[in-house]
């Protein structure tokens, strides 16, 4: 078994209350995980109104399918016009790791 995680560090466009950040936000989370099946949440920059941090965590039987999954994840934030990708953290853990 293998798990995979990728934090997205992303920057919003024209965004001026947290209420805006949230109404920015939570379709792309949405959209993640409808689309890839996977846990996503708004994990970092809570209190900034222009900056977000995404969590993305998927499970699979081969780390192939993994790295796959959280590649298309990376693609769509990455495609999304409302906000820029700055960088991304990726994870990859095996059920024999310690």
């Amino acid at each position: 078994m293998f798990t995979g995680s990728l934090t997205a560090d992303l920057l919003l466009g024209d965004v001026h209350s947290l209420k805006e950040k949230r109404s920015v936000v939570r379709p792309i989370v949405a959209e993640l995980r409808r689309r890839f099946a996977v846990a996503a949440a708004e994990v970092g920059d809570l209190d900034l109104h222009r900056r977000v941090q995404v969590g993305v965590a998927t499970v699979a039987g081969d780390a192939t399918q993994v790295v796959d999954v959280l590649d298309a994840c990376e693609r769509l934030l990455a495609e999304r016009p409302e906000v820029t990708l700055l960088s991304t953290h990726r994870q990859l853990y095996s059920d024999s790791d310690t």
